[in-house]
Order: C-alpha cells, then sequence, then structure tokens
C-alpha cells in the first residue's frame, strides 16, 4: 500500500467491514511501542481530541492577547 501525494491510504474494504469504519466515522493516528496503529475515535466530542493533538504545536512568540487582537483589528 502506498501513501498518495496528499498523505492519503486506502483502508481495504475488509478491514472496514471487520471494524465498523463508515464514511464519516472519527479515526486517529496512535504512536504505540511497537509502530503507529489506527483507531476508531472513542469520544464523539471532537473538542478534547484536537486540543490534545494540537497541544505544544505553537510556533508563534505571542501571547494569546495580542494573537486576539489581531483576529479582531478588522472586525
Amino acid at each position: 500500500m502506498k501513501v498518495n501525494a496528499k498523505g492519503q491510504v486506502t483502508i481495504p474494504l475488509h478491514i472496514r467491514q471487520k471494524m465498523g469504519i463508515l464514511p464519516g466515522t472519527e479515526v486517529e493516528f496512535v504512536d504505540g511501542k511497537q509502530g503507529i496503529y489506527l483507531q476508531k475515535v472513542k469520544d464523539a466530542d471532537r473538542g478534547p481530541m484536537l486540543v490534545r493533538r494540537m497541544t505544544g504545536r505553537g510556533t508563534v512568540n505571542m501571547t494569546t492577547d495580542e494573537i486576539l487582537s489581531l483576529t479582531r483589528a478588522n472586525g
């Protein structure tokens, strides 16, 4: 299986059927001890998952107030 230019792969049909992965099913990649694996997201609320995924990823040396003032400057 190859990853395409967009970083996508196709999950084989028999695996999607076995695991109940339907269109719109939320999945995430997990970095485990023996490799990376894909799992269905159990929490229906995406918020906590997105916060975990984004925590520590910021590279801008600005305070929250400075960032918010930029978003409100043209409003």
